[in-house]
């Protein structure tokens, strides 16, 4: 009898394996969050030679990012863009992001009448916290 339950016992441990499946589940999960959830850099669509400025701060959640060339040329998620519909595309992505700011990178020879005219359209969009993108002198 005794060597019957041993013989039993002996079976069941070699039948006994560790299951990786419920922990390479949850680190898949966990790593698809991670993904969604991190802040990708994003760019206007141009790159423009910013002015120097010896008070320039990085400014850290700036999401919509518009971008002014030498020009006039306004570039917004790396679509050239005309100025009538510079506050159509600031709305909706202030609703996608409502706690995105506007930086507005304009190149040293751009005019400051269309930089005037994307800030109105920003403010007449809803976002006040609007800032001008420089680099540090």
């Amino acid at each position: 009898m005794r060597s019957q339950l041993n013989k039993m016992l002996q079976e069941q441990e070699e039948n006994e394996e560790i299951n990786m499946t419920p922990m390479l589940d949850v680190v898949f999960i966990l790593l698809i969050f991670f993904i969604v959830t991190a802040s990708f850099v994003k760019e206007a669509g141009i790159e423009v030679n910013r002015p120097e400025a010896a008070t320039a701060v990085k400014k850290e959640r700036a999401n919509i990012l518009v971008a002014i060339s030498d020009k006039g040329e306004i570039w917004i998620n790396k679509r050239r863009i005309d100025i009538r519909a510079v506050q159509a595309n600031i709305e909706r992505l202030k609703a996608e992001n409502p706690q995105g700011t506007v930086v507005i990178q304009a190149d040293k020879k751009a005019t400051t009448d269309v930089l005037i005219k994307v800030m109105d359209s920003a403010r007449a969009a809803g976002v006040f916290d609007v800032s001008i993108a420089a680099q540090e002198a």
